[in-house]
């Protein structure tokens, strides 16, 4: 029998080959000289295959070959198949275990030459967050803009983030406000604050940021294409630390449902939808900075108007720019002043 056999073969037992073996446990054998399985003939190749798989066997009495029991056969076949998987198995473990230091080595120690690396592509830069925050030991800041994220993200960030906290390492979260709407983000906060996380929300739009035992910080790369940049150098990293630190200190409790909360949080994304629209940016814009869909954002222009009582934005734009000169009027005229 010969030593290996691969999916071709195992392709020809199961039609053309298997077609004769079937036929000949029919007929109970079949002649040493029989016209279907001579040379040339349709069926040799077949026959050549299962008697070279050891289920056929000649019977010298008779000069006949015997059809033989393919359980017999299988153990002899798929045997050493199962040893070469587990063998393979056991080699790419341990390739992955010398890649998995090395890489180790590589993101705990910054090159002098290299405090600052890019990462293209999201597959890229998912390995390198998975394996960053795999490694982290003491305290993991991230920062998360544009609103909710989808379920699908959320579920692969629940499981790396609660093996991180399992370990002890401290996480402390940012949002912005718009997230609380999401029901896959507050099942996730839910989920890891249970774990020893802190998630808060903030009105104010900020950029994507994750710092990693203040060692290590990732951040976006250019607008719109699928780029992060790995900062390693210990300066730059402690000022985006900082950075994150004052957001947090103005930002509110994600779990926090009381209800003087919550409404402080609707006046915020007010006033930051008021902001946007006297600041005259777009309506794309607006959103991203409020954190939330275009759709939506268009769903507060239109309270406002009905807050205000207009039917147009140049009229949103002038009855709002009336209010705060009379409150600045009222505040200047105020006994206090």
């Amino acid at each position: 029998m010969s030593a290996e056999f691969d999916a071709r073969h195992r392709e020809l037992l199961q039609n053309d080959a298997g077609d004769l073996y079937q036929k000949i446990v029919v007929e109970g054998s079949i002649a040493r000289d029989d016209r279907r399985i001579a040379e040339g003939a349709g069926d040799h190749d077949s026959f050549a295959f299962l008697l070279d798989l050891g289920l056929l066997a000649l019977d010298p009495s008779t000069d006949r070959y015997l059809p033989v029991d393919p359980a017999i056969v299988q153990s002899r076949v798929v045997a050493p198949m199962g040893q070469r998987a587990a063998e393979l198995l056991a080699e790419s473990t341990g390739w992955a275990t010398t890649f998995a230091e090395l890489g180790l080595a590589f993101r705990r120690t910054a090159p002098s030459d290299l405090p600052i690396v890019e990462l293209r592509g999201l597959p890229n830069i998912n390995r390198f967050l998975t394996a960053a925050v795999g490694d982290a030991e003491d305290e993991l800041l991230t920062a998360q803009p544009d609103g909710a994220r989808s379920p699908e993200i959320l579920d692969v960030a629940l499981e790396r983030d609660k093996r991180a906290l399992s370990r002890g390492v401290r996480m402390r979260t940012l949002y912005q406000h718009s997230a609380r709407r999401s029901v896959a983000t507050r099942d996730y906060v839910d989920a890891v604050t249970r774990s020893g996380a802190e998630v808060r929300t903030l009105d104010e739009f900020f950029n994507r940021l994750i710092v990693i035992d203040r060692r290590l910080a990732i951040v976006p790369g250019a607008v719109g294409t699928d780029v992060a940049v790995v900062i390693h150098d210990p300066g730059l990293v402690a000022y985006l630390a900082d950075i994150f630190e004052r957001f947090w200190e103005r930002a509110h409790v994600f779990t926090d449902r009381e209800s003087t909360t919550e409404r402080e949080i609707a006046d915020d994304v007010h006033n930051m939808t008021v902001r946007m629209l006297v600041e005259g940016h777009s309506d794309n814009a607006s959103a991203k900075r409020v954190g939330v869909s275009t759709r939506t954002y268009a769903g507060y222009i239109a309270s406002l108007k009905a807050e205000y009582g207009v039917e147009t934005r140049f009229q949103l734009g002038y009855a709002i720019a009336q209010q705060e000169i009379r409150e600045k009027s009222r505040a200047k005229n105020s006994p206090d002043h």
